[in-house]
């Protein structure tokens, strides 16, 4: 009894690397896909003119782009989306679009808003709300203040121009385009799923603000979108 039960110990741990890494590639797969999704959608909702105020796009130091965000039923409320943020290079943000850290987004009210739909999201950002949650994870609307982004193309003239909140957020759900607020929810860096894209254990505030790492192929859809759409920051 002991032989066949000793033989199949010795199968299972030669499966192990093998398993371990099919797991990874899955994994890097995964999240490769949600940043060629995230340049998918930024585009086609770069591309309606009436959408996001050209304007704000030129100020925003940081694009956050959440494809696809899912309510999660079993969680009164509750949301979970996984997406990229790209900053502009440099000190103080005035480069050009630099490689993205990948992002969480979970919890909050907005849930109950989405009605069950998969939802686009986008955000842009100031330095300082950029600056916080590349720190540590942020409650938006207490760390970080939020607002529902303005939508047309004059509507910048008169709301948040400057972008006074930290930051603009915007929904996308059955081809309908808003502002929203995402109060009560949270942002956070997905390290797990940096580690994926990158190959290596790398802090968010490195990839962002280093202005060292490359730009992976499957973000290059976004990155592109972002420089011929905003290539310079006006303050």
């Amino acid at each position: 009894m002991k032989k066949p039960i000793t033989n199949l110990m010795s199968v299972l741990l030669l499966d192990l690397p093998i398993l371990s890494s099919s797991a990874s590639a899955a994994g890097a797969e995964k999240d490769e896909d949600r940043l060629r999704n995230g340049g998918t959608v930024l585009k086609e909702i770069l591309d309606v003119p009436d959408d996001i105020p050209h304007d704000l796009l030129d100020k925003a130091d940081c694009v956050v782009v959440f494809p696809s965000v899912l309510k999660a039923a079993f969680i009164f409320g509750g949301s979970y989306g996984r997406g990229a943020m790209s900053c502009r290079r440099g000190e103080d943000f005035k480069g050009s679009w630099g490689a993205p850290t990948m992002m969480a987004l979970e919890g909050g009210s907005f849930g109950l808003q989405i009605g069950g739909e998969a939802t686009d999201f986008v955000l842009l950002m100031n330095e300082r709300g950029a600056r916080g949650i590349l720190a540590s994870k942020v409650k938006l609307g207490a760390d970080a203040s939020v607002a529902a982004g303005p939508v047309g193309r004059t509507a910048s003239a008169e709301t948040d121009a400057t972008l006074r909140a930290d930051i603009l957020s915007y929904s996308r759900a059955r081809g309908a385009f808003a502002g929203i607020s995402l109060e009560g929810s949270t942002i956070r860096p997905d390290n797990g799923a940096n580690r994926q894209i990158y190959g290596r254990k790398l802090p968010a505030r490195q990839i962002v603000l280093s202005g060292q790492i490359a730009i992976p192929p499957a973000a290059e859809r976004m990155i592109s979108t972002l420089d011929s759409r905003t290539p310079r920051h006006k303050s």
